[in-house]
């Protein structure tokens, strides 16, 4: 079924659309929450609260791109149960990863998590974003902002995992160099 199709059933008030939605984009929607939160149930519980966030939303929003409308949903509510998460015990996992690894081009004796929240930041990470090549910019995506293994990643390319994370160290050093000349970092 067409996203636009799915759409209208939500617009009509088809519960159906809620069923066509998950057989069309559960399994992308469970594997970010699955990327993000490395727990089965809790990923689960994200999916069943996208699925009701997409009901309660449209209308009156008509995405123009359902599938990433979708990704930044659950994508969310994945770091919003992972927060939560956190505050009962500190853990490990690719999250942890991830965040570690922004932290050394975005952080400035700052907590991470709302320097990569905050949105004139995220504005500007776009834009850099934005200036790298395909590969590159798919790269950066993929871990951070799906999530994604560097072994993941290396298996999508065809590339070695050692090659990623050097492509991905060399993407975060020019990034925090990025950073500090548009004055969100100190030299």
């Amino acid at each position: 079924m067409e996203d636009y199709q799915i759409i209208d059933m939500y617009w009509q008030r088809d519960e159906n659309a809620i069923t066509e939605t998950d057989r069309k984009y559960g399994a992308y929607c469970r594997n970010i929450a699955d990327n993000i939160l490395q727990n089965k149930e809790d990923s689960e519980e994200c999916v069943n609260d996208t699925w009701l966030k997409v009901w309660n939303s449209i209308p009156p929003t008509k995405p123009g791109n359902f599938r990433m409308y979708l990704a930044k949903i659950i994508r969310n509510l994945s770091f919003n149960k992972y927060n939560a998460n956190v505050a009962k015990k500190r853990g490990g996992g690719e999250m942890t990863l991830v965040l570690e690894e922004l932290a050394e081009s975005i952080a400035d004796n700052t907590d991470v998590e709302k320097a990569y929240e905050a949105k004139e930041l995220g504005v500007c990470i776009r834009k850099y974003v934005g200036t790298l090549p395909k590969r590159e910019r798919n790269i950066f995506v993929r871990r951070y902002f799906f999530v994604d293994s560097a072994k993941e990643i290396a298996e999508r390319y065809g590339l070695t995992e050692n090659n990623i994370m050097v492509i991905l160290s060399r993407t975060r050093k020019d990034l925090k160099k990025y950073l500090q000349k548009e004055g969100y970092m100190d030299d």
